[in-house]
């Protein structure tokens, strides 16, 4: 599965208003709702703060990688954020969170779920990557990069 499967450009926000991890899940959310208008807001970010409860999705380096399995679709879709400022999220390293990845899989896709997620913390691994996405200016731009350094693997 190829990112550009399942990221609309649309789903991008290159400058996140959030200022903490509720309001950043509400917010990428509600990027998929624009696309995915059948979808309850408010179920699908209780199903990502139920998973954060679980331990949280910044998994380091300046990256959270938030995810949930919801009733609602039949097939995965991320959001992509950027906080120009950075925010707490929690992380594993305690430092704050710049990039955000939000995949919703359908719930029972556990394959297509953790692949997805493997493909995304692959990406994420790259530091020139990361430093790429924070000079970007426009969705666009991030969408392309996104896409190009995807095919790559």
């Amino acid at each position: 599965m190829r990112l550009s499967e399942i990221l609309d450009v649309n789903n991008i926000i290159p400058d996140l208003k959030a200022r903490d991890k509720k309001r950043a899940l509400e917010e990428l959310a509600g990027t998929i709702l624009s696309t995915r208008t059948s979808l309850d807001k408010d179920s699908l970010v209780k199903v990502l703060l139920e998973r954060e409860r679980l331990g949280s999705t910044g998994i380091g380096d300046g990256v959270a990688i938030p995810h949930g399995k919801f009733h609602g679709i039949s097939d995965p879709v991320i959001s992509f954020g950027r906080s120009l400022k950075g925010l707490d999220f929690d992380s594993m390293d305690g430092q704050p969170v710049f990039l955000f990845f939000l995949l919703v899989a359908p719930e029972n896709s556990a394959s297509v779920h953790l692949k997805a997620l493997a493909r995304i913390a692959k990406l994420l691994k790259n530091s020139s990557f990361r430093k790429t996405l924070m000079e970007l200016q426009t969705r666009q731009e991030i969408y392309n990069t996104i896409i190009q350094n995807d095919e790559e693997f």
